[in-house]
């Protein structure tokens, strides 16, 4: 019980810090149209509902862009359910972020790491993966 209360308030700083950190600066290129997010990403990851708790890590998220242009679809290892469909804005140069990003949900991908807290329908999804 204490590993996953540590566990949980781990996640939940790795987020705040990340969140503090957001720079604002401007670019001509905007790089939610291209693909240089899609790719496998290597780390942790886990996930947690009623009936499953996978968590490694060793794990690998998979990202694609979907044809809609500002959608990406992220494919986890270890038997953990995708997460498909959501939508991204442009974070300075080489960053998005999920769109609607609050404290339990949140998205982000660099152009070498994804970070990922994601709450839904009592389902949570996370992941800290480099490439």
């Amino acid at each position: 019980m204490m590993q996953k209360t540590i566990k949980a308030l781990g996640i939940f700083m790795l987020v705040l810090f990340t969140a503090i950190s957001f720079s604002s600066c401007s670019s001509e290129d905007d790089v939610t149209k291209d693909d240089v997010f899609a790719g496998v990403y290597k780390g942790s990851v886990s996930y947690k509902d009623a009936d499953k708790n996978i968590s490694t890590t060793e794990g690998s998220v998979f990202v694609t862009k979907v044809v809609s242009g500002t959608k990406y679809n992220f494919a986890f290892s270890n038997d953990i359910p995708a997460l498909n469909g959501i939508d991204f804005e442009q974070k300075g140069a080489n960053t998005i972020i999920m769109v609607g990003s609050n404290a339990t949900a949140y998205v982000r991908v660099e152009n070498n790491q994804v970070k990922i807290l994601y709450t839904k329908d009592g389902k949570t999804w996370t992941a800290d993966c480099k490439r």
